[in-house]
């Protein structure tokens, strides 16, 4: 069996692994699609030799769980693996996965794992956002275009922070900065360093605002000044680990039919052979995908 796994300088490495073995709660799936995230890319720097990435999956199940809980052999799904999922086979918790409705492309499954149950959640940790502005940053990826979209089906008036709008349909209007906003009744915040302090600056009194990543990297200088015409803001952090991971076969669920109906249009913009994950990999460093970035395996194979 092909994985993914890390060799001894840091560089992804093809290796012939043993299929794993399941839990009896997990169920053995053929992956026929997987997704490279950024929070990934920083595993990647910190995790020992010969760990396996991947979390996004989609497939097709070639051996239920054992304890009769999940989707039976045979069946299309999509979910969230603890890691391996660059690799031909991967275990997953029964009940993290979803079934992917015939309509849906296994490619296409893929890309909502990670990104789509990361707006799902954040959104709603908002409350209500009908006839509000919402403010979002990192708007043009994967997960920015998502929360772009939904937000907008919830009846918000989206401010998305991106280059162009181009990048981001859907949204109201589009700022490159965001000093450039107007004030805003809520805020959905992955960028950090300036990008924080900017959103904190245009939310009006009262306002939520939901942090979950940094992908600039830089650290952000707060003090209580910046509050000042913004008093009372609640701010929520949202952590993927941290999430009630057992609504994921609903909540998948639910994203999966917006998918059905046209409603949810994820963004996959590349494609690479699972062999070529390290070239993957530089590519999502090098920003600007616009979308998911997907692993492509062999179709599964139900006699393996």
């Amino acid at each position: 069996m092909l994985s993914m796994r890390l060799g001894p300088d840091r560089r992804l490495v093809a290796t012939d692994a043993e299929s794993p073995r399941p839990r009896p709660d997990e169920a053995l799936i053929g992956v026929a699609a997987s997704t490279v995230n950024r929070g990934e890319l920083g595993l990647i720097d910190v995790r020992d030799e010969g760990w396996a990435p991947g979390q996004d999956v989609a497939g097709v199940v070639l051996k239920a769980a054992a304890d009769g809980s999940g989707p039976k052999a045979g069946s299309r799904v999509v979910g969230l693996a603890e890691q391996g999922a660059w690799s031909e086979q991967v275990t997953v918790r029964a009940s993290r996965l979803a079934v992917v409705p015939p309509e849906v492309p296994l490619e296409t499954a893929a890309a909502l794992p990670m990104a789509g149950l990361t707006a799902l959640r954040t959104l709603r940790l908002l409350g209500s956002v009908t006839g509000r502005r919402v403010l979002i940053t990192g708007a043009s990826g994967g997960l920015g275009r998502i929360q772009v979209r939904l937000a907008t089906l919830s009846g918000a008036e989206v401010i998305a922070v991106a280059r162009s709008a181009e990048q981001v349909p859907g949204a109201a209007t589009v700022v490159a900065d965001p000093a450039d906003s107007p004030f805003v009744h809520a805020a959905l915040e992955s960028v950090g360093g300036q990008a924080l302090t900017g959103v904190i600056a245009k939310l009006l009194p009262a306002s939520p605002i939901v942090v979950f990543g940094t992908s600039s990297g830089e650290p952000t200088p707060l003090t209580i000044y910046d509050f000042i015409g913004h008093e009372n803001v609640t701010l929520h952090t949202y952590f993927s680990y941290a999430a009630d991971h057992s609504k994921d076969p609903e909540d998948l669920a639910f994203l999966l039919q917006l998918t059905v109906t046209g409603a949810l249009e994820p963004a996959v913009v590349e494609r690479f052979a699972l062999p070529k994950a390290a070239e993957a990999v530089e590519r999502m460093r090098r920003g600007g995908t616009g979308g998911k970035i997907v692993l492509v395996s062999e179709p599964p194979d139900l006699a393996r």
